[in-house]
């Protein structure tokens, strides 16, 4: 379902900054450096905003969820994996927990039964990009629309379904990613709070980094890949949920998938 693209105040400000600084120059060149001067400030803002994951002012960027009364939603990213999601399921399971698993296309067209697993075990799917690329923040309307548009249509075929949220892979985009998730119905997700299990090698410090000031409504991050782990152990993320799963039973929080963003 294709959605309105409504440019945020800061994309339209950068846009009428542009024009504003071509008539100036058109006006009188001799003021062309300092217009390239302003313009090229403009660009470095919306650079580090767009790696700045928890940034809305490229455009609509859910961080949590309001209204929630203990409830908190966590997610994972980089799955499906063989070795690693199947036991996280298996912990989700114990502790009566659904979550939303942020999937990349490749991986689901390697294991597409595992996919269905995560959907028939009552949680919730995402886009992830197609490839995860280093450089996925760096195409077009049009690259991205291609890329949103494969991934969707591998998860399709996996499960029927349609993903609703897109996470953008290490949280970096650019102000052309919005209008393409408008073209494809995909709004964008980004967290409240992340343990970095990717790269820290202390199972303490990723926990705490979730836990501390958790609070009803909040978006958790963790990765159901290979990460953090020697080849004798457990990835980082199975050394970890247990002792977050155990923490939110105590604190009477409960986690549930992304609401449907059209019923929000």
């Amino acid at each position: 379902m294709k959605r309105p693209y409504h440019p945020s105040w800061f994309i339209i400000l950068s846009g009428l900054l542009h024009t504003f600084g071509v008539l100036v120059f058109c006006w009188n060149p001799v003021l062309g450096p300092h217009v390239l001067a302003i313009l090229l400030l403009n660009h470095l803002v919306i650079t580090a905003l767009g790696l700045w994951p928890r940034s809305s002012l490229l455009g609509p960027n859910t961080v949590r969820i309001a209204g929630s009364s203990s409830l908190i939603y966590l997610t994972f990213d980089d799955g499906p994996n063989p070795h690693v999601t199947p036991k996280v399921l298996d912990l989700l399971d114990r502790y009566d927990c659904r979550c939303t698993f942020f999937v990349i296309g490749e991986h689901v067209r390697k294991h597409p039964e595992l996919l269905r697993e995560i959907v028939r075990r009552g949680h919730a799917v995402g886009n992830h990009s197609d490839a995860h690329a280093y450089t996925f923040a760096m195409q077009g309307v049009d690259g991205f629309s291609r890329e949103l548009k494969v991934a969707q249509k591998t998860i399709f075929e996996a499960i029927g379904l349609w993903p609703h949220y897109f996470r953008a892979p290490f949280g970096f985009r650019s102000p052309l990613l919005e209008p393409a998730l408008c073209r494809t119905g995909l709004h964008l997700v980004s967290w409240t709070r992340r343990g970095f299990d990717t790269r820290c090698n202390s199972p303490s410090k990723v926990l705490d980094r979730l836990t501390h000031n958790l609070a009803s409504g909040d978006i958790l991050l963790l990765h159901d890949g290979p990460y953090g782990s020697p080849p004798e152990g457990e990835t980082m993320v199975l050394k970890v949920l247990p002792s977050l799963l155990e923490i939110l039973k105590k604190r009477h929080l409960r986690s549930v998938p992304l609401p449907d963003p059209y019923e929000v």
